[in-house]
């Protein structure tokens, strides 16, 4: 997993910095103004790491009150990394925050910044950083800190992501050589796997390869098992005549020769992790991207 380590003299750490002075200079020192300069600095951090900022985030409060951070950082499964929160320099910035965690405002991994100082709190705990971010190096260390922290079950989920990333190849490449293997020994496959071709040519491509559909095949028998279960889709294969066309082939490829659970065993951590912890706001992201096409 790709870490910062955010130094006093990077770009971003200096425009802020010049920001401020500017603002300043126009006597523009209210939250707003501010917050566009922190919000610069988060985001241009963020997307080192392939995540995004969010600007008035919604998150639960106490009492079911509905409540909006400034900023949430999300990576690309839409996980929420951490939080930000911008006072102006008027505000009593102990106060605030006293004020916003007593509303239920996340203190998983948070920032409540102000132009001279920044608290962060993570995992519940106010941390010791110098607090003083008119030096660079003490922004510097806030944000390493910021963005390096991991909660365990993102620790987990990363581990998990990571391990499938480097197995696919390795599955990937066993599936092609089972698809070659079984089209020149296996006449029920080589039936289904030319019916399917066929289909394919028709509702996609006439100009569509065969390699182009061993490839969406090996795509189906990688990924199906995990979708299925994070969208709980039970349905789809049915419904979708692409999809239940590929399962046909798949299930004349497998009969044979091997259990398409001990195929795909190596990624059930990854599967299982999936299914209990992935939020429910990721599902509803994508289970409307989730479409065969031609590879």
């Amino acid at each position: 997993m790709l870490q910062l380590n955010v130094k006093p003299g990077d770009r971003l750490i200096k425009g802020y910095y010049e920001a401020l002075g500017r603002f300043g200079h126009q006597y523009a020192d209210h939250e707003g103004a501010v917050r566009v300069a922190f919000h610069d600095v988060l985001s241009g951090y963020s997307k080192r790491l392939d995540w995004t900022l969010i600007s008035e985030y919604p998150v639960p409060g106490h009492h079911a009150r509905n409540l909006r951070v400034d900023g949430a950082l999300l990576d690309f499964w839409k996980q929420r990394r951490g939080f930000w929160e911008a006072k102006d320099e008027h505000d009593d910035l102990e106060r605030e925050i006293k004020a916003k965690i007593e509303k239920g405002y996340p203190t998983t991994n948070i920032i409540f910044q102000a132009p001279d100082r920044a608290i962060l709190y993570q995992h519940g705990i106010r941390q010791g950083l110098n607090e003083n971010i008119r030096e660079p190096k003490n922004l510097a260390a806030l944000l390493t800190e910021f963005f390096r922290y991991r909660e365990p079950d993102h620790e987990e989920w990363d581990a998990a992501v990571a391990e499938f990333k480097q197995r696919i190849p390795e599955l990937a490449d066993r599936a092609e050589h089972l698809i070659e293997a079984e089209r020149k020994s296996n006449k029920a496959f080589r039936a289904s796997f030319d019916g399917f071709y066929e289909l394919c040519r028709q509702a996609i491509n006439p100009n569509l390869s065969a390699e182009a559909v061993e490839k969406m095949l090996i795509q189906h028998l990688l990924t199906e098992r995990i979708f299925a279960r994070i969208f709980k889709n039970t349905d789809f294969r049915n419904k979708n005549v692409i999809a239940a066309e590929i399962e046909k082939v798949i299930q004349s490829m497998t009969s044979r020769h091997f259990s398409r659970d001990e195929f795909l065993s190596v990624s059930d951590h990854l599967k299982t992790y999936l299914f209990e912890h992935l939020p429910v706001c990721f599902r509803r992201q994508w289970s409307c991207r989730w479409r065969y096409a031609a590879v």
